[in-house]
């Protein structure tokens, strides 16, 4: 059997290397062309995005209208459902709007906002929970701060007017002692801004899937 040709073994890793170089530079225009299409697709995501903020203000408007249409969704929901309980829905029921606002750029965050009838818990009309994504990719939230009232504890009230949703009152099994906030699972997500934002799975739910 003859020896390898080493003139013949040379060429071959030579023609290995340059077709790895040209490989190399195929996969880099590849990486350009999608880095070009996403700048692009963000830009049509963020054209239509404001084409779209009549019409949610629309149907937020009309919604508004609509008695028990929040808590009915909350409670019907799979994963919120589940999550939810007494404390919540005595506080839900007063829950008249939800609106979600991205921040103009996509990538960057968004703001869920929601607005509540005149009740017995807290002072505010409008409580805002916003998620921002920093330059380094990390993700951080911050909420308006709860003006309780005096009479409100463990989500329930002294108040002798309270609404009902269906014309009944749920009960459900989840145990308010792992909630992290004695008047619901809601207030003691809406209220944590330690969390990290990223693995905020409530409010992915309520921007992505209900609102």
């Amino acid at each position: 059997m003859s020896a390898p040709n080493t003139k013949q073994i040379r060429l071959d890793e030579a023609e290995m290397q340059k077709a790895f170089e040209v490989i190399g530079d195929v996969q880099n225009e590849i990486d350009r062309l999608n880095e070009q299409a996403s700048e692009e697709i963000l830009q049509v995501e963020q054209k239509y995005n404001k084409l779209r903020q009549p019409n949610y203000k629309k149907r937020s408007d009309l919604i508004s209208k609509i008695p028990s249409f929040w808590i009915s969704v909350f409670l019907n929901h799979p994963q919120l459902s589940s999550c939810l309980d007494q404390n919540d829905e005595n506080i839900l029921q007063y829950l008249k709007r939800v609106d979600v606002e991205e921040h103009d750029d996509i990538k960057s965050g968004y703001r869920i906002k929601f607005t509540f009838d005149t009740n017995p818990y807290f002072d505010n009309d409008v409580i805002v929970k916003e998620f921002s994504v920093t330059e380094s990719s990390e993700t951080t939230c911050k909420s308006t701060a709860i003006r309780w009232k005096n009479e409100a504890k463990n989500g329930q009230s002294t108040s002798s007017s309270s609404k009902k949703s269906d014309g009944e009152t749920r009960k459900r099994s989840h145990d308010t002692e792992n909630n992290n906030n004695d008047h619901g699972a809601f207030m003691s997500w809406f209220t944590d801004t330690n969390g990290e934002g990223s693995n905020d799975e409530f409010g992915e739910v309520i921007k992505d899937d209900i609102f």
